[in-house]
């Protein structure tokens, strides 16, 4: 799945009953991540710290969703896991994981040849993760190996950055951008404009090219 692309509407199984996907996002935004195994060392701390985080991701109107080519048993066992290595989750483990024994659903999104979905030593999801708008379109796409760990704290980074730069499409957010600090204006938008925009003071980075295209504020909400 590419960015910009529509997310088409599945349905399957999962830890919290079955799922239709455009009916369960509703309004929402998405992370959709998979993973290539049930009982896998690095996704289980990445299930858990996701799972920590729940609020953060609600308060920011993002539903979370986990995918896994194991069956639902597989499933229900190892988040009793997960909850049992992150003793940190709060009540009930809080968003689904679907169950994709099939691969179908891997191969549909990209995360696995159809070549390979049926053979057993080959069949590993690549380690994706998208975050989906309510649209249900693909705005960012990360792809992992197997033996880095996904960043939480990342993943809502970017989510803040997109959620800020749909509401403001004047502005893009910089290298190590977090909320609060200094955003870029747009080159397409003008002097004047500018000016209107963002009253409470701009900084205009010279250039040796003579060039004025980097200029930021912090004159937004």
């Amino acid at each position: 799945m590419r960015i910009g692309a529509t997310i088409p509407n599945f349905q399957a199984d999962s830890t919290k009953g079955p799922i239709d996907f455009y009916e369960w996002i509703g309004d929402s935004w998405c992370v959709l991540f998979s993973h290539p195994a049930d009982f896998t060392p690095v996704c289980t701390t990445e299930l858990g710290r996701i799972a920590v985080h729940q609020e953060h991701f609600e308060k920011r109107n993002v539903k979370v969703l986990a995918h896994s080519v194991d069956d639902l048993k597989c499933h229900v066992d190892w988040v009793n896991d997960i909850k049992s290595y992150c003793p940190d989750i709060i009540g009930n483990f809080p968003y689904p994981i679907i169950a994709d024994p099939s691969r179908d659903l891997a191969v549909r999104f990209g995360m696995l040849d159809e070549k390979d979905k049926d053979n057993v030593e080959l069949a590993q999801t690549v380690r994706a993760l998208f975050i989906i708008s309510p649209d249900k379109k693909v705005r960012l796409t990360m792809h992992y190996p197997t033996s880095t760990g996904r960043n939480v704290d990342e993943i809502l980074r970017v989510i803040d950055s997109l959620q800020l730069t749909d509401r403001l499409k004047v502005i893009a957010t910089p290298a190590n951008w977090t909320p609060g600090t200094k955003v870029m204006i747009l080159p397409s938008v003008s002097e004047e404009d500018a000016d209107k925009l963002f009253p409470n003071g701009i900084e205009r980075v010279s250039m040796p090219s003579g060039n004025v295209y980097v200029r930021t504020t912090t004159d937004y909400k």
